[in-house]
């Protein structure tokens, strides 16, 4: 495992191209004014010593010195010892819609984007509980196993969209279904699972569902995303919104936000209903129940030592600047008479 301590100095690595950039537009320059000045192997004959590929070699030098010296600032960590650390906390996991009418945007940015600034704001507030996320539409699929892996859940949710599941649809029985199976503690007594939707349910089962999650001691708390006046679905290809969605008779579909599925599933299982139109006051709430939980000692490992590798890089990079300073313009004899690096016309 590593970390990196400052990684605002990897934008360092962007003066790379630029002193290339910078070094071939001298070495045009150079070559015209000498095209401008005179016959250029008049030239060369007048500075027999001048090597060709010793500014090749320097400007090597330079570049791997300004990667080895901004990678070096930013400090890569490697973790050298693993410890095993006891903590309390409850699972928690997460099923996100993203059926495409999350994309619907009576809540602003839209439903989806929404019910991911929810999870994140949750995850930033979170300490030593363990999540997991899984997503679904006309199918529910696992994407993240319980974890306390913070880092990993905001990656997976970063990558989470509308074409992940072909099939569409809102399977909210078969994601609570999938949820009964994915919590891995037996001694787990309290179970927390997060729906975050629109409601609009299309399949069956609902209610058994529920039934079996609250005898698996899980409870559900059902976030609503959207608004009772719905909005049209937009459809989006390759990031561009080209319209929206319509049925069959070629009428704009409306989504709404159906808060009686929700409410419903919440009730069945000692849950709760949140509406997701305020992030804010959503995670607050959230976390409230979090905290009123019964916690639950489990034992993690993780990287209790990071060892600094700076030195490794600043070394590389003071050691090729005094080879700089070594390395001039003019030919070296001693290559000069192997005939490496110049060609016929050099010597």
């Amino acid at each position: 495992m590593y970390e990196l301590e400052n990684p605002q100095y990897l934008y360092l690595l962007l003066s790379v191209p630029l002193l290339l950039v910078g070094f071939l537009a001298v070495a045009l320059w150079k070559k015209r004014a000498q095209q401008a000045f005179g016959d250029i192997e008049l030239l060369q004959k007048l500075s027999p010593n001048k090597s060709k590929n010793k500014p090749y070699i320097k400007l090597i030098i330079i570049l791997v010195t300004s990667v080895a010296f901004s990678i070096g600032l930013v400090n890569p960590k490697i973790g050298s010892r693993l410890e095993t650390v006891k903590r309390e906390g409850v699972d928690i996991v997460f099923a996100i819609d993203i059926s495409k009418s999350m994309l619907a945007e009576d809540v602003r940015p839209n439903r989806l984007e929404k019910a991911k600034q929810i999870i994140s704001k949750s995850l930033d507030q979170l300490v030593s509980d363990r999540v997991g996320i899984i997503i679904y539409a006309g199918r529910a699929y696992p994407q993240l196993p319980i974890t306390t892996d913070y880092a990993a859940a905001r990656l997976f949710l970063k990558t989470t969209n509308t074409n992940l599941i072909p099939s569409q649809g809102t399977a909210i029985a078969e994601a609570i279904e999938l949820a009964t199976e994915y919590f891995d503690d037996e001694n787990q007594k309290n179970r927390l699972l997060v729906i975050l939707s629109d409601g609009e349910d299309h399949e069956e089962g609902l209610k058994e569902a529920s039934k079996k999650a609250l005898e698996r001691g899980i409870k559900i708390y059902t976030i609503g995303l959207g608004t009772e006046r719905g909005a049209p679905i937009p459809d989006v290809r390759n990031g561009y919104t080209l319209g929206y969605k319509k049925d069959r008779a070629g009428e704009v579909v409306v989504s709404r936000l159906n808060t009686q599925t929700l409410k419903e599933v919440a009730t069945l299982t000692d849950g709760g209903y949140l509406h997701g139109k305020d992030s804010k006051e959503t995670v607050e709430a959230l976390l409230e129940t979090v905290a009123n939980m019964e916690k639950k000692e489990f034992e993690s490992q993780v990287f209790a030592d990071y060892e600094d590798q700076f030195q490794w890089f600043l070394g590389i990079a003071f050691v090729l600047l005094l080879l700089d300073t070594f390395v001039l313009e003019r030919k070296t004899q001693w290559i000069k008479r192997l005939g490496l690096f110049e060609n016929e016309k050099d010597t």
